[in-house]
């Protein structure tokens, strides 16, 4: 299933994208598309619908992030072999964790913003991992079973906040709108492998990232494995597994950084596409 949230006035509401690419408004059946909801028991339900005969959604409306209340939102770095190369950097002996804030978190298609004062805001186009079931202390064979989903994730950075500020990454990854998630929560019986999935992202037009989730150095199931080693992952949480090579930051013979007017398109195979255009903060 291809599960999203989109707004119809003031309220956020549960569709599905059916396999004509309509969607459909699922609020008969789910209050929302929030952790509460990403069970096995309560997906199963859900797929057991027939799309045909759920009410359609008119128009095209704007889609909200394809998951709601998330309660953490983690980010992985220098998650891909060729990634660390193009930054000169050595590869993780463990996975390298940062937080973004849950406030960070927009549409897949709404404006991305520069903060006031930015002159290295970067692309990272990635995996989103969202769990369905709490992982506490999980096995890399058993960890793929706590997933409801994945879902295309822009995980954009202020370099200099994020290099500059001193202490943590997580200064140049929590900006206001610098989470992009969506277009829609794909359930994880539609990806059989997460680690054979290709990505990719444009800057106006021009491909800036291309790459493979063969190339993490640490697997999805790695991941989670050993993230809940270390805390409880609830339902509802997002994990940015990292980004290929491409960024703006390792441009050569200098770094290329967005600035306003740009525009963003991502794309992972079979998650969808997210666009966004870039502007300045004019508060």
């Amino acid at each position: 299933m291809k599960l999203l949230r989109y707004r119809a006035g003031k309220e956020v509401l549960p569709g599905l994208l059916d396999n004509s690419g309509i969607i459909r408004d699922l609020s008969g059946h789910v209050p929302d598309i929030t952790g509460a909801v990403l069970n096995d028991a309560v997906l199963a339900r859900l797929a057991a619908l027939d799309p045909s005969e759920l009410p359609q959604v008119e128009g095209k409306p704007d889609l909200a992030p394809c998951v709601g209340q998330c309660g953490k939102f983690l980010g992985i770095g220098l998650n891909y072999t060729d990634h660390a190369e193009e930054m000169g950097m050595a590869l993780p002996e463990h996975p390298i964790l940062f937080l973004k804030a849950t406030s960070s978190i927009t549409g897949p298609n709404d404006d991305v913003v520069l903060p006031r004062g930015s002159v290295a805001t970067d692309w990272e186009v990635e995996l989103g991992v969202v769990i369905g079931t709490a992982a506490k202390y999980v096995s890399e064979e058993e960890a793929l079973e706590h997933v409801a989903g994945y879902c295309v994730v822009n995980d954009v950075s202020e370099r200099d906040y994020q290099t500059k500020l001193t202490g943590q990454w997580t200064k140049g990854k929590s900006c206001d709108t610098f989470g992009p998630i969506g277009p829609w929560l794909v359930t994880r019986d539609e990806v059989p492998d997460p680690q054979k999935l290709w990505l990719a992202c444009d800057v106006n037009g021009v491909r800036r990232q291309t790459g493979s989730t063969s190339r993490m150095v640490f697997t999805v199931a790695q991941i989670i494995s050993h993230l809940s080693q270390l805390m409880t992952l609830h339902p509802g949480d997002v994990i940015a597994t990292g980004t290929p090579p491409g960024v703006g930051m390792g441009a050569k013979p200098k770094p290329v950084y967005l600035k306003s007017g740009d525009v963003m398109q991502l794309e992972i195979e079979g998650l969808g596409v997210q666009t966004q255009n870039v502007r300045s903060d004019s508060r």
